[in-house]
């Protein structure tokens, strides 16, 4: 099966502290050939290694919020991508607090790395906060209510480029320099001025995807908002049934919840993760999700590739 250009690598997917089943919260999020990565908890670099993601590749990390869960695995990823002597620059997506903490903190720790380290300031109060943009991807914030200032993040492919009907280009005479324009939509006029309609030389685009990662949050209707159409929601799971009353106490979800806000958002597909240590296993969390929504569910693990 050939490679897809957009995955999510799962780094870690617990919450609170590491345990023997799982590590804090860190995704990588690949799009072509790129790596993204969200939250940057404890071993996020050597979930890196195993998964082999190269440090090269990555140039932007965003963190959600400022709990240690979240961000303690950054200084010693930053620190092995020194050493490696790792090109090009490194931007942190940040609170203006947690950029004020890690410049201070990063060349105690570190002292001068071989790239430049930038940071980019996030306000968690923006509903779409637009922090990357390239020719093919755009990722934006959106607020979360946890205990303290945290965002989501949602990543939207733009739209596609029209496929090539190569037999049909060929036959109406289609020079090679002209093909970028069919692929934008482009009629083609021949020599003689005949129009030939672009819909007679492609065929439609492969549809965009979109993936939302929400978590530390309670469930509440506003990340509806926020997320609706977005085709993967990644969202916090943190409690079963048994631990509602401890979800609204913390700032967190449970399984059920989560698969509430997927519902109303529309989504095709919900990741649950940020699990509590205190599941064995996260086959209860699934099947009280699925009496809620009714698309696909899958429950987070290190070491998970999945297509988005």
């Amino acid at each position: 099966m050939a490679k897809t250009e957009f995955r999510l690598h799962i780094l870690g997917c617990g919450s609170a502290t590491p345990s023997l089943r799982h590590m804090p919260s860190s995704q990588i999020i690949e799009h072509r050939t790129k790596l993204f990565m969200v939250d940057c908890g404890e071993a996020a670099q050597l979930q890196m290694m195993r998964m082999r993601l190269k440090f090269g590749k990555l140039n932007n990390i965003f963190l959600s919020h400022l709990h240690g869960d979240h961000f303690l695995g950054l200084p010693g990823l930053i620190s092995t991508m020194a050493l490696h002597e790792k090109g090009s620059a490194l931007t942190i997506h940040t609170f203006a607090e947690g950029a004020k903490m890690l410049r201070t903190l990063m060349p105690m720790l570190i002292g001068d790395t071989p790239f430049d380290l930038k940071f980019n300031i996030i306000d968690p109060s923006t509903k779409n906060q637009l922090l990357y943009e390239d020719s093919s991807l755009l990722i934006s914030s959106f607020p979360l209510y946890h205990r303290v200032p945290a965002v989501g993040f949602i990543f939207r492919e733009k739209p596609k480029a029209r496929h090539i009907d190569g037999p049909a280009a060929k036959f109406y005479g289609v020079p090679h320099y002209f093909m970028e324009s069919l692929r934008q939509g482009h009629d083609f006029i021949k020599p003689d001025g005949t129009v030939i309609p672009n819909s007679r030389l492609t065929t439609d685009p492969s549809p965009s995807s979109s993936y939302a990662y929400c978590t530390d949050t309670i469930a509440d209707r506003r990340v509806v908002t926020s997320v609706r159409g977005a085709d993967t929601i990644f969202h916090d799971a943190t409690y079963g049934d048994d631990g509602e009353a401890n979800a609204a106490t913390y700032g967190h979800s449970t399984a059920r919840q989560a698969a509430r806000i997927a519902r109303l958002a529309g989504a095709k597909r919900l990741i649950l993760g940020h699990f509590s240590k205190r599941y064995n296993s996260e086959d209860p969390l699934i099947q009280q999700a699925a009496e809620e929504f009714h698309g696909s569910i899958i429950a987070a693990n290190e070491g998970l590739t999945i297509d988005l």
